[in-house]
């Protein structure tokens, strides 16, 4: 389990480089590193403008008192696919794009919402029944900042 990462890795790498041979073979390589180029500058542009929907749904969600738990998967999904398209790649750059299709969210933010928990509120968690009762008692009196003559002059 701890070469996984390693293992997974050298296997992106090979398919990359095979990739890039085989498409530079047909293509050649000048052509085969402008699109590159060009796939990376298209992937980026779909995940800023679908990113910036993304939120105005969300925000239009929390306006409405909804759970944004659906959106906050897509821009998971988002910030992963923009993550694959900057990688230079054939292989990275589709499996960005496909993260980037509506259906494979979909499934994404089906797999994912039953481990979501979204709470709105003043920053507390939600209850979750279980509540701890004490006493505590200051040892320290005396506070920064504060003397006790001044306390006494006002």
């Amino acid at each position: 389990m701890r070469w996984l990462p390693l293992f997974i890795f050298f296997v992106l790498a090979w398919i990359e480089i095979s990739l890039f041979i085989q498409v530079a073979h047909v293509l050649g390589v000048l052509l085969t590193m402008l699109l590159v180029i060009f796939t990376s500058g298209i992937g980026i542009s779909l995940v800023k403008n679908q990113g910036v929907k993304n939120v105005i749904l969300m925000q239009e969600k929390l306006a409405h008192g909804e759970s944004p738990a659906a959106e906050m998967v897509k821009s998971v999904s988002l910030i992963l696919a923009g993550f694959l398209l900057l990688i230079p790649g054939f292989f990275t750059d589709f499996l960005g794009l496909l993260l980037l299709l509506p259906p494979v969210q979909k499934g994404l933010t089906l797999k994912l919402m039953p481990y979501l928990q979204v709470w709105r509120g003043s920053g507390t968690a939600p209850d979750n029944g279980y509540t701890v009762e004490g006493e505590y008692e200051r040892k320290d009196t005396k506070r920064i900042g504060h003397d006790d003559h001044q306390d006494k002059d006002h």
